[in-house]
C-alpha cells in the first residue's frame, strides 16, 4: 500500500501583508500608475463584491503611498529651507 501524501503547509506569508510591505517600497510614479490601474478597473468592470473591496484596498494604499513620499519630500524641503 502506498504511503499517503504529506498534506501540503499552508504559506505563513499573508498575501495581503506581502502586498502591502511591497507597495511601501513603490516610487510616487509607481504608486501613481498602480492607483490610476486600479481606480479605471474598478470604475470599468463589473466585478464581484469581494474583488472589489480587495481592489479598493489596494487603490487606497496606493494613494497612501503616493501621500506619504509627497509628504517626505515635502518635509525635506522645509528642513532645506531652514
Amino acid at each position: 500500500m502506498a504511503e499517503p501524501k504529506p498534506k501540503r503547509r499552508r504559506s505563513t506569508v499573508d498575501p495581503e501583508g506581502q502586498w502591502q510591505t511591497e507597495v511601501e517600497q513603490l516610487s510616487f510614479n509607481e504608486a501613481r500608475t498602480a492607483l490610476e490601474l486600479a481606480m479605471a478597473k474598478l470604475q470599468s468592470s463589473e466585478l464581484e463584491v469581494e474583488e472589489m473591496a480587495t481592489l479598493y484596498r489596494r487603490a487606497e494604499a496606493y494613494a497612501n503611498r503616493c501621500s506619504a513620499v509627497l509628504e517626505a519630500v515635502e518635509q525635506d524641503v522645509i528642513e532645506w529651507d531652514s
